[in-house]
């Protein structure tokens, strides 16, 4: 690929064409643990807690996976940018060397302490023993996500986000027939609830890694040597580290803060905690908008700055934060409209719909705080700059998320709103934090990839 043909890729990429199959990966995988709330809801509310509870475990256990992932998905962009392939096939073979012997471990790790990491979340008794079984199986095979996810962000780095959404959704067929299969115990599949849901989850994963890993080797316009996958570059590893690492630990102690807000919402019954999975999985769909617009933004941003086009990387965030904030306004608005609907398809506890009620609502004023945030960290952490979001996201996420929540939820008596008030709180003060930040220009500083320059006979011509 000459310069000019890597110029004109660059030009080409529009926020439309990556972003939508982003959009619908994401909501495909959202579906899927919908697909487990819907199900799960025909055996009980106390299966539905359950799982919901271990998946924040789970959660958790990616967001360390995603420390690879995230800084893979950067340095790919920036090198592909940049037009160095060498470089991007030795990234992404050291990539999923590292995700494969951290998946092995965290999934040791989950089989064996389990009901340990349950009981410190205040799971009740009659939960334990559904939470535990899913945890078993989904715990055990966690490192097919961790490889899923390196080889996805090295395949939608480079442009390729249809081929990484026809991976989900192919996941999502199995999973759905999987959990129909062992949910309902039809065509003479045994009737395994709680432990047939996690069953479809570990086989669609792992399917889908080896589909992904075929698409990386045929699609991405560098080579991958099998040598690199024993070759470890320090250099290579420390700049993987150095966007990774702050990046999953943001999302790491969000997941934890949420960890801590669930425990303590634990405190408020069953009926909190079934209340609060049901609204988080109507809002994970207006979620997505920020989180696809922000991979989108991140994609053209790295691959702008990799390129040396400074201006027009500061340019497209401005761009993206603006069509991200209207399109979220607009969904979280419908949301809201349609609210008590949604919550009917979930249950029929009129308790549980009125409470789910007052928390969509609340949603028109957290989730457009929420997308503001999302998207400006990920042009942040495409252009280098990963250490600032990470600092002040722990500093907002325990100073402000989880105390405020106690305080509000617990404290003051105001239940589930209480908590939702500090998520919009916390959202909205990291969103200004990270606007600001971007418009100082101080990332400018971070940037790991410079472009070669042009010889001077090039340029002459």
């Amino acid at each position: 690929m000459t310069q000019a043909d890597a110029d004109q890729a660059v030009k080409r990429m529009s926020l439309f064409a990556l972003t939508w199959p982003i959009a619908i990966e994401f909501f495909l995988h959202m579906l899927m643990g919908t697909a487990d709330t819907f199900m799960l809801a025909h055996i009980s509310d106390e299966a539905v807690a359950a799982v919901g509870v271990a998946n924040q475990l789970v959660a958790a256990c990616l967001m360390i996976f995603a420390f690879v992932s995230q800084g893979t998905g950067v340095l790919v962009a920036q090198y592909t940018g940049a037009r160095k392939y060498a470089e991007s096939g030795q990234i992404t073979a050291i990539s999923l060397s590292m995700n494969l012997l951290f998946g092995l471990l965290i999934s040791l790790s989950m089989v064996l302490f389990r009901e340990d990491l349950l009981g410190m979340m205040n799971v009740k008794p009659e939960l334990m023993e559904y939470a535990s079984a899913y945890l078993l199986i989904v715990g055990s095979t966690l490192f097919f996500q961790a490889l899923l996810n390196t080889a996805g962000a090295v395949v939608r780095s480079v442009g390729f986000t249809r081929d990484a959404m026809l991976v989900s959704l192919g996941m999502n067929v199995i999973h759905v027939v999987g959990n129909y299969l062992f949910i309902f115990g039809v065509m003479g599949v045994p009737q395994l609830g709680v432990t047939g849901v996690a069953i479809s989850t570990a086989v669609s994963r792992a399917l889908a890694f080896g589909v992904m890993l075929f698409i990386m080797y045929r699609r991405v316009n560098f080579t991958v040597e099998v040598k690199d996958y024993f070759r470890i570059q320090i250099k290579y590893v420390k700049d993987i580290l150095k966007i990774g690492v702050p990046g999953a630990g943001e999302n790491l102690s969000y997941q934890l803060s949420q960890l801590m807000c669930t425990t303590m919402i634990a405190l408020l019954g069953t009926s909190a905690l079934a209340t609060r999975i049901y609204s988080l999985n109507i809002m994970y769909f207006v979620m997505l908008c920020g989180l696809s617009l922000g991979v989108g933004t991140q994609i053209m941003v790295g691959q702008l700055i990799g390129a040396g086009k400074i201006e027009e990387a500061y340019q497209q965030l401005m761009r993206s934060l603006r069509i991200s904030f209207m399109v979220t306004v607009v969904c979280v608005c419908v949301m809201a409209f349609f609210a008590r609907d949604l919550l009917g398809i979930f249950t029929s506890d009129q308790a549980i719909i009125e409470a789910g009620v007052s928390l969509l609502l609340f949603c028109i004023i957290l989730e457009p705080g929420r997308t503001f945030n999302i998207v400006v960290i990920a042009s942040l952490r495409a252009a280098g700059d990963a250490q600032f979001p990470v600092v002040m996201g722990i500093l907002s996420m325990w100073g402000v998320s989880v105390p405020l929540g106690y305080f509000l939820g617990i404290h003051m008596n105001m239940g589930l709103l209480g908590f939702w008030i500090a998520f919009a709180t916390d959202e909205w003060l990291r969103g200004i934090l990270m606007y600001w930040r971007w418009k100082s220009r101080a990332w400018e500083k971070k940037i790991l990839v410079r472009p070669d320059p042009v010889p001077e006979e090039s340029a002459a011509v």
